[in-house]
Parts: C-alpha cells; structure tokens; sequence
C-alpha cells in the first residue's frame, strides 16, 4: 500500500524537518515547500496528497492566501501552524477553510496524533466507513443512516449535515463552518440555508433529533 503524502509548509527549514521527521517516523511520505507560492505549485502538481500542514506566517504568500487558493479546487484536510495565538487569528483560519488550528511552539507528537485523527476521521486511514453513536448509525459508503435498526431516508445535504455533526459530536460549529464543510467553501448563499435543513434532520430523526443542540447566536452542537 502507497505511504500517505503530506504536504509541510514552513518558512523555517528547522521546523520543516523536526515535523518530517516525525511524520515519517509514522509512516507517511513527507513533501515540503519554503513558501507560499512553492506551495501551491507543489500541491496542483502532486498528485494524491491527503493532507496539508500549512504555516500561517510565510513571506511571499502567507498561509491563509494559500489555503484559499487551496480550497478553490480542493477539500483536502489542512491543519494551520502559526506563532499567534489571537482569537481573531484562528477565527480567521476556521473561515478560509482550515481544519485545525496549532500554536507555536507545539508538541510534534501533538501535531502527529491531529494528524492521524484528521485522517481517521476523512477515512483516508484505519475507518470502515460506518459511525455508530446512541442508536444511529451511518454508513458513509453505502449513504445510509438507521436509527435504533430503522432505515432512515435522508437527502444527500442531509446525510452529509448529520454525518458531520455526529464526526464533531460536543464542539459547537458555527454555521460558516458548517456551510463550509456540508455546502462546499465555495457556497455564498444564506447561512439560514443550514437552519432549514436542521429543522428537517431533526424531524426526520425523530427523538433522536434532540441531541442536535441549537447555540443561540452561533450554530449547533451534537450531543448524545
């Protein structure tokens, strides 16, 4: 079986390596890129890379210009280093399309355990594709959801709303994440669009449409 390539984007070579040297302790085939604009070209010219490590700080192009360009053409997982530790900072992240966000200075093992959850969780490693969690379950290749052993017809949006709702069940998502996610980053309609397709979930669900919790303000959370 292929190794799985990530991609490493730092300015700094040092912090290049230390991560290298982990990841492919791992197991994974590592490629790297000084800058924003090798970066890209590196990325649109590889083929199969299942995930990005991608420095905020960069000269040329920094990494949120990056993961946009990025998320143009491509849902591949990324997980943003930077030396801020703002709130605004990693709120703007999440909304270009970062899935996880690291401070510096981190934890290398830290960094190697995100990335492999990131990767279980996408199934591109270790995952059969089926998710049970209180009586629901989803099998995500076979695009059917049964809750308490009853087939529970969903519409596509709707299975992928549930899917990544029970994925991230107890972190709270706003409605731009969600619509990122669910609706592609590249969707510039309503947010409100999520609140209807909630309602319908929930009906659909049944009781178990209770543990899609409403944060007033902000989204939804999954609990059960």
């Amino acid at each position: 079986m292929d190794k799985l390539k990530i991609l490493v984007v730092d300015d700094e070579e040092r912090m290049r390596k230390l991560v290298k040297d982990f990841l492919v302790k791992k197991d994974f085939e590592v490629i790297e890129a000084g800058d924003g604009d090798e970066a890209l070209d590196v990325f649109f010219s590889t083929k199969d890379i299942a995930l990005v490590i991608l420095d905020l700080m960069m000269p040329k192009r920094d990494g949120i210009s990056v993961c946009k360009e990025i998320r143009k053409e491509s849902k591949v997982p990324i997980i943003m280093l930077t030396a801020k530790s703002e709130e605004r900072d990693e709120l703007l992240g999440f909304d270009t399309g970062a899935d996880e966000y690291i401070t510096k200075p981190f934890s290398p093992k830290i960094l190697t355990a995100r990335v492999d959850a990131i990767l279980r969780r996408t199934n591109a490693i270790g995952n059969d594709g089926v998710i049970e969690v209180s009586g629901i379950k989803i099998d995500k290749q076979a695009h059917i959801v049964t809750i308490d052993g009853k087939v529970v017809e969903l519409s596509f949006k709707e299975f992928e709303l549930l899917t990544y709702f029970v994925e991230n069940k107890g972190i709270a998502l706003s409605r731009e994440k969600i619509l990122n996610n669910v609706w592609n980053y590249d969707y510039f309609g309503d947010a409100r669009t999520i609140d209807t397709h909630v309602k319908k979930l929930r009906s659909k669900m049944g009781d178990k449409g209770d543990y899609i919790k409403t944060i007033w303000g902000m989204g939804y959370k999954f609990e059960a």
